[in-house]
């Protein structure tokens, strides 16, 4: 069978910059990205785990990803990576934001303020850092589309999920505060809830869980490609793969 020209590849030309691109949902994404003709620019700390996408993209395209070692929780280095970009390409036509730290699971009153404030600098803070030096690159492409991985304990707290939920809660505000101020533009943002899925942080969450009950992340590949072309409205409403999934229908934002 002939591989796929370019003409034929959904997301041809299309620059997309995958966070927490090194394992898990973010790799799944980049995959999937790379795979429908994107190229990736993939962000993650660990530096091994990128090469080892890379190489998994080399073998499934042919073409090779950017590669980028940084620490979301750095909002310099953040600056840096949006005049790189500008630089490069001028544009940005995708972003997903996949990259998260879960925090300790323990009571609010229990919680350190180093582990707190880390949680926030990561999962909040470097959100709208992300967004401030993605949004002029955004900008500049014809239909931008931004995908913000989010959790189920931001509408719902739960028991010794502080950090992580209320970071999570905040940047849904956040980045519904940030499409609403777009309304006008071409840019649309997307919330997603994965829901429980075979990644090393859900390992970390819930030790005693079996993972092979568990999707596995190369599962939600087809709808961040579907969500990077849809014609989407203000997020209202956070998307599901659970509910996509199981509808079997195009997703609604």
């Amino acid at each position: 069978m002939s591989e796929p020209t370019s003409e034929q590849l959904l997301l041809a030309d299309r620059i997309a910059l995958v966070t927490g691109a090194s394992r898990g949902i973010g790799r799944a994404a980049a995959v999937a990205l790379a795979k429908a003709g994107a190229h990736v620019v993939a962000v993650a700390l660990n530096a091994g785990g990128l090469e080892d996408l890379d190489d998994e993209i080399r073998a499934a395209t042919g073409k090779s990803a950017t590669l980028v070692p940084l620490d979301i929780g750095d909002g310099d280095a953040l600056d840096q990576l949006g005049y790189a970009l500008h630089q490069r390409y001028g544009r940005l036509d995708i972003l997903v934001h996949a990259a998260g730290v879960l925090g300790p699971i323990t009571p609010v009153a229990h919680i350190e303020p180093k582990h707190w404030d880390r949680v926030m600098a990561v999962n909040l803070t470097g959100t709208w850092r992300l967004i401030r030096t993605t949004e002029p690159l955004l900008r500049a492409a014809p239909q931008a589309r931004a995908i913000f991985l989010t959790s189920g304990k931001a509408a719902h707290p739960a028991a010794f999920w502080g950090p992580y939920g209320a970071s999570k809660a905040a940047m849904e505000n956040l980045v519904r505060t940030w499409a609403d101020e777009l309304e006008k533009t071409s840019i649309r943002a997307v919330l997603l809830n994965p829901g429980p899925m075979r990644t090393r942080m859900r390992a970390e969450a819930m030790p005693g869980e079996d993972r092979e009950t568990l999707p596995d992340p190369s599962e939600i590949g087809p709808l961040i490609l579907e969500l990077a072309q849809a014609d989407l409205g203000l997020p209202h409403v956070t998307v599901a793969f659970d509910a996509w999934k199981t509808a079997g229908t195009p997703a609604s934002a």
